[in-house]
């Protein structure tokens, strides 16, 4: 690998998160639960400023590159002109010039999920237009040096200033592992690999079902829990996406609600959308409630094997093997359902002193797909 590639020394990789050989992560910054609902910015007339729709207001040919919240907790727009960084400062975000648009950003993702797709990203691990840097960002592992990975940097990197190769650590893989059902509990498949339930939902026809990851229902197995027959696998995505629906037998109570584990259950109220920056928990059989921060959204994420799965958010919350399917909140808000994450020896990076790398599937597009809708709290 040439030396504009190098970005440094130990490899490490991707994982989807079960527990014979699919792991599920987080970013763990601390054991304690989000109290509160999603974050928003207050405008000057005392309404809540939300990101999606501040976007959307803007339009979609605005220039608006993406949007983030601040370590202050302000709303941040990255905008590619004056004149949206005007429009934003009037609806009470705060603008911040970055030099490419979102359709030249677009254009590069767009362009490296072809390549992955039609030949192989090799080891690299993840893709996705970063407002903060304003550019589109690529980590791939240190000491990756063989031939069909360079070739995708070189791919990448020909679109100059507007890529930044960026180093990560760990193997990363999705995380699945070998009565009252809650988000976050470990159910079993049939295979003898073991994963984490994620929503409890109802189909628009009113079939009961729960929401799990993807690679967890691949090849359509049945689910169990504590010896006791759920119900057989009912869709499933992956590659592409990662998530699945299972068909739950009468006699189940579905609760919404998430497992606290040991802190009390989490009451689930409605969804919300990944905005970067909010605080992000996550319940799973291995690693129980575990807490972070959204760092980006929109990821590509290369799992090895052609594994290629789109439109993911990446996190700091801890997640290891089992974990995998598990439910994302923001406070009381469905964020998403657990993917996969960068391990070391099994452990997410924090327990190696580095920053935890994880990444989860939004949850509006596994209702919109399964046309279902969450079961709330009472």
């Amino acid at each position: 690998m040439s030396g504009r590639f190098r970005v440094g020394a130990a490899l490490a990789g991707v994982v989807v998160l079960t527990t014979a050989g699919l792991v599920a992560a987080n970013w763990a910054t601390a054991d304690t639960r989000a109290r509160n609902g999603p974050q928003t910015t207050t405008k000057a007339d005392g309404k809540p400023l939300v990101p999606d729709t501040l976007e959307a207001q803007l339009g979609s040919d605005s220039g608006v590159v993406g949007s983030y919240y601040d370590d202050a907790g302000e709303l941040v727009v990255a905008v590619s002109d004056l004149s949206t960084a005007a429009l934003v400062r009037q609806i009470g975000a705060v603008p911040r010039l970055v030099k490419f648009t979102a359709k030249q950003l677009n254009a590069v993702q767009n362009q490296l999920n072809k390549l992955a797709m039609t030949s192989s990203a090799g080891k690299v691990r993840s893709w996705y237009v970063d407002p903060i840097s304003g550019t589109v960002v690529v980590t791939v592992p240190k000491n990756a040096r063989d031939s069909i990975t360079e070739r995708f940097l070189s791919r990448a990197l020909a679109n100059g200033g507007r890529v930044t190769v960026r180093p990560a650590a760990g193997t990363i893989r999705p995380t699945a592992d070998d009565f009252g059902l809650r988000g976050g509990v470990q159910v079993d498949k049939n295979t003898g690999y073991v994963c984490s339930l994620g929503f409890n939902a109802r189909t628009r026809k009113g079939n009961r079902i729960f929401l799990t990851a993807g690679h967890c229902t691949s090849g359509k197995p049945s689910f169990s829990r504590n010896g006791y027959v759920l119900g057989n696998t009912y869709t499933s995505s992956f590659p592409g996406h990662d998530f699945g629906s299972v068909g739950v037998i009468e006699g189940w109570d579905q609760q919404g609600y998430v497992e606290g584990w040991g802190s009390g259950n989490v009451a689930v109220k409605g969804i919300a959308d990944a905005t970067i920056g909010s605080t992000l928990c996550k319940s799973g059989k291995s690693t129980g409630w575990t807490c972070g921060r959204i760092v980006a959204r929109n990821v590509t994420v290369n799992y090895g094997n052609n594994r290629v799965v789109r439109g993911l958010f990446q996190h700091t919350a801890c997640v290891e093997a089992g974990d995998s399917g598990g439910a994302n909140m923001t406070g009381n808000y469905a964020q998403g359902i657990t993917s996969g994450a960068a391990l070391i020896d099994g452990q997410c990076l924090e327990k190696s002193g580095r920053t935890n790398e994880s990444y989860s599937q939004p949850i509006a597009e596994v209702l919109r797909s399964t046309e279902s809708r969450l079961i709330l709290a009472n």
